[in-house]
């Protein structure tokens, strides 16, 4: 359980920040420091500025649930000599995904809210980079052992 605990509680965060009615529509710290930074800024700009920094933080939140997935799947111990696992990187990724999902499914019932597809596909593409840098970071500093692992799920 110390493993799935972090996981749990990322996931309520992720759960009550999509429980924020509106907030598509509004943005209480970004837009008006933009308009402060930049007096002449187009409403249109700083709807695109906005998009787009909402969505890096779609892809931010699930790289870090993917990367305390993994954590909970793997039970690290340090120094952990095993090699990198493919195997529990795609569990992690299936486990983003299907939050991800049902994340989108909750904003339905959230009013101001909608469920939108491409946010899944972002989400999951959010925690596939995040494995990704891990992986890339891991074996850089040959965190992983000397091999590649498909190896099993670690028993409960």
């Amino acid at each position: 359980m110390t493993y799935w605990l972090p996981v749990l509680i990322w996931m309520a965060v992720v759960f009550t920040a999509s429980a924020d009615s509106n907030s598509v529509r509004h943005s209480r710290i970004i837009a008006p420091l933009l308009r402060w930074l930049f007096p002449g800024i187009s409403e249109e700009t700083i709807g695109l500025i906005v998009l787009v920094l909402r969505k890096c933080a779609h892809l931010t939140e699930y790289a870090i649930l993917a990367f305390l997935a993994w954590r909970a799947l793997r039970k690290p111990i340090w120094p952990d000599p095993r090699p990198w696992s493919w195997r529990l990187a795609g569990w992690s990724i299936l486990l983003v995904a299907v939050y991800a999902s049902s994340d989108e499914i909750h904003q339905i019932f959230v009013p101001g809210r909608e469920a939108a597809v491409h946010d899944v596909v972002i989400d999951t593409i959010g925690g596939s980079v995040g494995l990704l840098a891990l992986w890339a970071a891991g074996h850089r500093r040959k965190w992983w052992g000397n091999k590649m692992s498909a190896a099993p799920l670690p028993a409960e």
